[in-house]
């Protein structure tokens, strides 16, 4: 969901009544789940905030505040500048939109309706995206990887490279481009060395990943890692039937297999299969599968959210496999 689309979902009072929904009924839709209240006199169908990913829930709830904003000084930070690029928020629960205005004492004031983190950022990381000021992307990446979880940290990491380098048209990675854009958040890391996180952040910094598709794929790498596993490879070509071109989400090559993070969508969700069946969809799978399986010689290992719960999980489902770190 984009800034746009987001306003185009928020309701206000002056709206409702354009819709012949009188102002004394407002507060009965909001308390009898019609309706569902982002922010201060803000709602959204409560049809379309069930639909809502927990990322787009935090933008409307961003764009609605920024209808409130006062000051050209006040910039929206950490999760509600990442919703803002576009970046998710795996795992995490933001709460309230968070909001920088420039003092530099650090306190953060925790609201019903926002918290505000009295510190200053410095024009050069502040941009306006769809409409709304947020901290760049570098700076928003680099307040997460130091502030909230590992999963949280390298899937925002990872989505932001991918940002980057990623070309989704040509389905080419421009390594120079990652390269750069991870040398300058490194830069920041180094000239901010006693920062809280900041040994995290360190380290996801060199481990993240632009090729990485979506945040149970980041997940998946931080896990097979701490298991032991080499570094793997992401979204692998392996040469298909008839030219085509089989793309696998990861090569363990110290250990001679493939590894596969399937979320349902891929045989549920419409959008994605569009015109083709959930029983094609699964038939096809199948035969990209054996055919993979069949010309490397190599295992295949298939697993979804419930495996990658923690590293031992993910341990388990590819043991089941027949697949171990190498000694």
């Amino acid at each position: 969901m984009t800034p746009d689309e987001a306003r185009s979902l928020l309701l206000t009072t002056a709206s409702l009544e354009r819709e012949g929904i009188p102002a004394s009924r407002v507060r009965s839709m909001a308390s009898g789940g019609e309706i569902v209240a982002v922010h201060r006199g803000r709602y959204v169908r409560s049809d379309r905030w069930d639909a809502a990913y927990r990322e787009s829930r935090h933008l409307l709830s961003v764009v609605a505040a920024d209808a409130f904003r006062r000051s050209d000084d006040a910039v929206f930070a950490f999760a509600s500048a990442a919703v803002v690029h576009g970046l998710p928020l795996y795992r995490h629960q933001a709460g309230a939109p968070h909001i920088c205005t420039p003092h530099a004492d650090g306190i953060v004031r925790r609201g019903r309706a926002l918290r505000r983190h009295e510190i200053a950022i410095a024009d050069a990381d502040r941009v306006v995206v769809g409409g709304i000021p947020v901290t760049s992307l570098q700076r928003t990446v680099y307040d997460l990887i130091r502030t909230t979880s590992r999963e949280t940290a390298l899937a925002c990491a990872d989505a932001a490279l991918r940002s980057v380098a990623w070309d989704d048209g040509r389905l080419t990675y421009d390594d120079a481009a990652a390269e750069t854009w991870r040398s300058g958040l490194k830069g920041r890391i180094a000239r901010n060395a006693g920062a809280r996180g900041i040994r995290q952040a360190r380290w996801i910094a060199d481990f993240a990943e632009g090729r990485a598709q979506l945040p149970g794929e980041s997940t998946s790498r931080l896990y097979l890692a701490d298991l032991g596993f080499a570094r793997p490879r992401l979204q692998v070509p392996f040469p298909g039937p008839n030219g085509a071109v089989y793309r696998i989400d990861f090569g363990l090559d110290d250990v001679r297999a493939w590894g596969e993070f399937d979320g349902m969508g891929k045989y549920l969700d419409t959008e994605m299969l569009g015109t083709t069946s959930s029983r094609k969809a699964l038939q096809d799978e199948k035969e990209r599968e054996d055919w993979i399986r069949g010309r490397s010689q190599w295992r295949f290992a298939r697993w979804g959210s419930a495996h990658i719960a923690t590293a031992r999980a993910l341990g388990s489902r590819l043991a089941s496999f027949g697949i171990a770190p190498a000694r």
